[in-house]
């Protein structure tokens, strides 16, 4: 058969005609070095193709046995003990770590790159799709978050706020430093909040990522927030959408930020929105730090997180009688069911709409 040499090939990371010393380890090890190669060549992020090797390895010492070796059983033994060990991961990053490696194995048992000769030539055996929809977990929902991860009351919410801005105040009136680094996740957070993003895409953001919106002159350079870093799909490039403001008071939060606040990091030309105290851009972790510290202190359930502010966003909106549409496009989401999910309308809100029905109910009856 003639050779393709597309990018990850195995004639292109196994030398000819030599016999490695340790043919199993070297032959695995070339294995993950074209998987890379083949993941680079489709343009997905660094950072991605490193999670997935590291979890390919992950499985190859659970298993004990190098790929042409595993079976489908050890895909059943794995996700078992995932789901039941101790502090057990949720049922979707199981089955996310379980998809990963069955694209492993596809790539594996791809004839175009070679894998399937070179192990028969070396080990009389080749490598198999050991992932199938009979040991995977199923996908049965386009949303398996926990119940109790929810969206904030508009008191709560305000609460949080308050708290944040109280730490602003207090740190300031001591005379310490640390009030920028306070003021800035204080305003980071109605951010998320205010244009409704995931902590990702938020802690992105540059100063030019807003804009202006001609049919909103109202809301100044701050009509729009353009996202850079949406979530992507199936290993795509982070998808982006443009945010457009529906409040007044965010833009009055963050324009503040930027004009007193920012230019005390001493960014220079540098446009990152949100610098951390040595200069470079704060990290995803910081920000959930930060946001459990505040929730806390004021003895919020622990299973919250920064994106039950993107939660809240959805379902104030939703209440506050916006197009369930219009919200959907604000939010990103590719289908309107999932925009419900993330929705958790209040009891004020349900009952009045309650209201609403009974007594049209009863005009009709008249």
């Amino acid at each position: 058969m003639k050779r393709v040499s597309v990018e990850g090939a195995a004639h292109l990371v196994l030398v000819d005609g030599v016999v490695p010393l340790h043919p199993q380890e070297a032959v695995f090890a070339a294995m993950l070095t074209g998987w890379e190669r083949q993941q680079r060549a489709r343009l997905l992020a660094v950072s991605t193709i490193k999670a997935r090797v590291d979890l390919v390895r992950r499985f190859a010492v659970f298993t004990g046995t190098p790929p042409w070796e595993w079976l489908p059983g050890d895909v059943e033994d794995w996700a078992t003990e995932l789901l039941s060990s101790p502090g057990p991961l949720a049922r979707s990053t199981v089955r996310n770590y379980l998809n990963q490696i069955a694209m492993f194995c596809d790539y594996l048992t791809d004839a175009r790159y070679g894998w399937g000769e070179q192990c028969v030539e070396y080990f009389g055996t080749h490598p198999v799709q050991i992932c199938h929809e009979d040991n995977t977990p199923s996908h049965s929902s386009p949303y398996e978050g926990r119940p109790e991860v929810r969206a904030l009351t508009r008191r709560e919410l305000q609460d949080f706020f308050d708290h944040a801005d109280e730490q602003v105040l207090r740190a300031r009136a001591s005379g310490r430093k640390g009030w920028l680094p306070a003021f800035r996740d204080a305003t980071l957070f109605k951010v998320i909040y205010g244009w409704g993003l995931r902590r990702r895409e938020a802690g992105n953001l540059d100063l030019a990522d807003f804009s202006r919106n001609p049919k909103a002159p109202e809301f100044g350079r701050y009509g729009a927030c353009y996202v850079r870093f949406g979530k992507a799909v199936k290993g795509s490039p982070p998808r982006r959408r443009t945010v457009l403001t529906v409040w007044d008071w965010s833009v009055e939060a963050v324009a503040e930020y930027v004009a007193e606040v920012r230019p005390l990091f001493e960014v220079g030309k540098r446009q990152l929105l949100w610098p951390s105290e040595r200069g470079g851009r704060i990290t995803g972790r910081h920000i959930t730090r930060r946001f459990a510290e505040y929730r806390d202190a004021l003895g919020l359930e622990e299973v919250l997180h920064p994106h039950c502010l993107r939660h809240s966003y959805i379902t104030h909106l939703i209440e506050d009688g916006a197009d369930p549409f219009f919200v959907q496009r604000q939010v990103g989401h590719a289908w309107g069911s999932t925009t419900s999910i993330y929705t958790h309308a209040g009891s004020d809100f349900m009952n009045n709409a309650l209201r609403e029905v009974l007594d049209a109910g009863l005009r009709g009856a008249d």
